[in-house]
Parts: C-alpha cells; sequence; structure tokens
C-alpha cells in the first residue's frame, strides 16, 4: 500500500520532529517556539497556505484543488507543568514542563500527513480541500475558563469544513491496536469551587463557635453518599473533591473552608443533574448555621464521535492494515477540548496504541510518560488514508451536515 509505504518512509523525520519537539516543550497559551517550528516546517512544503496566530498560537495549514469538500484533521501542541523523570536522550530541556501526554507525538504525525498528502496533491490525486489544525492549549484554561478549541472556532477555522478528524496516543494499548467509539467518548469536565462559611472562634472555646469543619465532616459523608445517586445508572457520572483548604494555627477555628473539585460525565442531561446535586450537598450546612458560596466553571463539553465519520476512519484502517485490531470502547473520563469541535460539525477522534513493552506504568500525564515511537507512520498513514476516504467519499455522497452529530454513549 503506497500510503503506508510512504508513511514509513517518512520514519526518521517523524522521530526527529517528535524527539525535538518533546525536547522544547511549551505550556498552554505559551506555544510561540513550537508554532514557529511548525511553521518552519510547513514552509519546506510547496503549494501550501500558512495561517498563523489563530485562536492564540495556532497554525492552520490548507492543501486544496480549488473544489471539492473540506476536510480538517488536527493535532494538539502544549504540554503540561510535570518535571520529566524518563532517562532518554531526548528528555524535556525545560525544567517542570514535559509532553506528558503525548502532544509532541501529534504534531510530529500531522506534520507527515501533510508532507504525504501535499504530493498527492500536486500530482492531482485529490480534490478538495484539507485543512491541517495545529491547536495550542489543549491541556488548560485561561482566566475566562477557555482551552484552545473554542478560540480557534471563534477565528473560523471550522468555516466551510464538513468534517474533523483527530488522534490521541493510548498508553494502554500496544503498537498495533486502535481504540474507538461512536457517540459520547470522553467527558464533560466542570470544575466546582465551593466555600463553608461559619463565624470561626478560639480553639479553646468551641462552643461558642460556628464551626465550618464541623459541618464539612457532614459535607464529606453527604458527597460521597448520595451524589450520582438521582441520575440515571444508564447514565455516566463521576465527581471527585481534589483540595480542601481551611485554617492558618492549630489554636484557632476558622470561619470558613474551602472545597475544590471535578465533576465528569457524558450527556447534556446528566451534566446538569450532577451540578444541581453537588450544590445541593453544600446547602446542607444551612441545617447547622452555616451558609455557602457555590460557583460552577463549565469546561470542555463531552467527545462525542459522529457514526459516519467513525465509519470513514474504520474502512481507511481496515484498507491500509486489514489485520489492525480494532478494539470498540468509550476512551474514559477524561476530558479532552476537541469535544468542542465535534460539537460544531461531525468528527471524531480515535486513539492509537502506542505502549512501551518494558513493564513500567507509562500512563498518560505521568513523569515517565514515554511512546513507542513505532506507532508514528501509523498514525501518520491512517490519517492520510482517512482523508483520502472522506474527499474520495464526497465526490460521490451528500456531505455530512453539520451538527447532525450522533447522542448517545
Amino acid at each position: 500500500m503506497k500510503i503506508v509505504k510512504g508513511a514509513e518512509s517518512l520514519f526518521d523525520q517523524l522521530k526527529f520532529w517528535r524527539r525535538y519537539l518533546h525536547e522544547h516543550p511549551e505550556l498552554s497559551f505559551e506555544e510561540v517556539e513550537t508554532a514557529k517550528f511548525v511553521v518552519n516546517e510547513l514552509k519546506k512544503i510547496d503549494n501550501i497556505k500558512i495561517e498563523t496566530n489563530v485562536g492564540g498560537h495556532g497554525v492552520v495549514a490548507t492543501l486544496t484543488s480549488g473544489h471539492g469538500p473540506t476536510i480538517a484533521v488536527r493535532a494538539d501542541m502544549d504540554a503540561l507543568p510535570i518535571k520529566e523523570e524518563n532517562d532518554h536522550s531526548f528528555v524535556s530541556k525545560h525544567e517542570g514542563v514535559m509532553h506528558a501526554c503525548g502532544h509532541d507525538a501529534h504534531t510530529a504525525m500531522l506534520l507527515g500527513a501533510v508532507h504525504l498528502l501535499s504530493e498527492q496533491f500536486n500530482k492531482g490525486q485529490l480534490t478538495g480541500t484539507v485543512k491541517f489544525i495545529f491547536q495550542p492549549a489543549e491541556e488548560s484554561t485561561d482566566e475566562h475558563g477557555l482551552s484552545g478549541a473554542p478560540y480557534m472556532i471563534r477565528d473560523g477555522v471550522l468555516q466551510d469544513v464538513e468534517s474533523v478528524i483527530a488522534l490521541h496516543v493510548c498508553p494502554w494499548h500496544p503498537v498495533g491496536v486502535v481504540q474507538m467509539n461512536t457517540g459520547f467518548s470522553m467527558a464533560n469536565v466542570d470544575v466546582f469551587e465551593a466555600t463553608i462559611k461559619g463565624t470561626g472562634g478560639h480553639g479553646g472555646y468551641p462552643h461558642l463557635a460556628t464551626d465550618p469543619l464541623w459541618m464539612l465532616g457532614a459535607v464529606l459523608q453527604t458527597f460521597y453518599g448520595t451524589v450520582g445517586r438521582r441520575i440515571s445508572p444508564l447514565d455516566i457520572v463521576a465527581a471527585s473533591i481534589g483540595k480542601i483548604e481551611a485554617g492558618a494555627v492549630s489554636n484557632v477555628i476558622p470561619a470558613e473552608v474551602k472545597v475544590e473539585g471535578t465533576l465528569r460525565s457524558y450527556s447534556p442531561e446528566a451534566r446538569e443533574k450532577l451540578a444541581e446535586e453537588v450544590e445541593q450537598v453544600f446547602k446542607l450546612v444551612e441545617t447547622f448555621g452555616g451558609s455557602y458560596e457555590f460557583e460552577l466553571e463549565k469546561g470542555e463539553p463531552a467527545l462525542n464521535n459522529h457514526m459516519e465519520v467513525n465509519m470513514v476512519i474504520e474502512q481507511a484502517i481496515s484498507e491500509i492494515y486489514p489485520d489492525m485490531h480494532i478494539h470498540w470502547e468509550p476512551f474514559g473520563m477524561g476530558g479532552e477540548d476537541f469535544g468542542y469541535m465535534t460539537e460544531e460539525i461531525p468528527g471524531s477522534m480515535f486513539f492509537l496504541g502506542c505502549s512501551l513493552e518494558d513493564g513500567l506504568d507509562r500512563d498518560l500525564h505521568t513523569p515517565i510518560f514515554d511512546i513507542d515511537e513505532n506507532c508514528l507512520p501509523i498514525g501518520t498513514a491512517i490519517f492520510v488514508a482517512a482523508v483520502n476516504r472522506f474527499l474520495k467519499r464526497e465526490e460521490s455522497h451528500h456531505p455530512l451536515k453539520r451538527n447532525s452529530i450522533q447522542r448517545g454513549a
């Protein structure tokens, strides 16, 4: 298969791109040098339009024949505030910053896809337009609670695009396995901040105080015992408290306790019910003479994979890798701001097996996260094959309708 051979011929280049980016990671909203690197590599390709500063530090490259359908392929570029503990030759040179979620690999594979698809366009083998979206700030949000995808959408990156695809490296599957899912596949991500308020007082005279820490005991017991109980068991939800902050010294009962946590869900209905349930838990403190404040910051929506887009990706994989195993299962309760894009137009993300067979648990967002780089040409080839199928399919079929998104997990 020409596409597979083409991707394999880029293996050394794919490793170089990935390793360079791994050595020079940048946090969300700070991807200045990463974007410059991507642009410099794109400039080596003929007949490609390059846009910079899209939705922040985003880069968009476009290949087109001048007419036909428009498809987009997206990769994220940012890293995480994690100190790397690997010992390979290309560890992060930026202290406390690491590509611990594989975005270096995603960017490298998308660069590889640009190279291979540009050759096909130059030879007149494809009709249509492909947008390559190099997205900043997937991992974090700004003071407005927004990550990179909604900013790129606001800047028009999906205008006239009929469908969009993406991938994510997957350390729980080996190279040669792809995980896919139709419908809701990753979670809505919301963050809550609550304050339990009392009067505080002297530690030696607790009977004179209204103690928010005492109230916290009832809140925690109720939170872990009842949250989610009024939501259908067919819905997928998770609620966790990650931070509790109170007091300054041992002999003073504090006047307030701050609690922060995360709410995860799949369906829009469960998302609303879960937030309501959690706020009701904090309302409990009023029965003990306290008061509360509750704030909810809505993060990225659930990743919702479109059935028709999945079908095309599956067909592309089967065509170029007929022996590849496709594992069908939701991706978990993690968040992915690609969900903003699949809210706008039909789209899908697949997970690409990348685990190193060294007996270590190199999970996402850990200091020892790493990949088997043999996955790089595979992801590149799947991108290219899927784009080919999309463009050739659209020549003889009606285009996928915007917002015709399959609902359900």
